[in-house]
């Protein structure tokens, strides 16, 4: 595993994610309104999960995060994350008018997921091991 700057801004932001979807569980539990547990579950999913799974693909296969696509994918997913998971608590506690806020900033999440798609479909590619047993060279392509 390679260690790189993208890689520990993913895991950095994904235990901001992690630690207010606690303490929103927390809150909830202490309250008995479990009227936000849609918000809960998408900042662990969206927020927690997914950030640190970019993280460990990052630190895995290094050249996706590297470059301009990866730069907008960072911020397309961690703008449109908060500003989603807002609207989203807003509907749920009856404010209609948030509506098309939560659509457009699921729309902006859910290019920042393709990007992230596009970049592990096109850096991770078939490579090539060797091994050398008994003088012999074996040729093994993984992919």
């Amino acid at each position: 595993m390679t260690d790189n700057a993208r890689s520990r801004a993913w895991f950095r932001v994904g235990i901001v994610y992690f630690v207010v979807a606690v303490a929103l569980g927390i809150a909830m539990g202490a309250s008995g309104d479990h009227s936000l547990t849609a918000v809960h579950a998408h900042l662990n999913l969206l927020g927690w999960v997914s950030m640190a799974l970019f993280a460990l693909i990052g630190m895995a296969h290094p050249a996706v995060t590297e470059g301009p696509v990866a730069t907008a994918q960072f911020w397309l997913h961690n703008t449109g994350v908060p500003v989603m998971l807002a609207a989203l608590a807003l509907r749920l506690k009856g404010y209609t008018a948030a509506e098309p806020v939560i659509g457009l900033a699921s729309v902006v999440v859910g290019i920042g997921v393709a990007l992230f798609a596009w970049l592990v479909l096109t850096r991770i590619g078939a490579q090539s091991a060797t091994s050398t047993k008994g003088g012999e060279t074996a040729r093994l392509h993984l992919s």
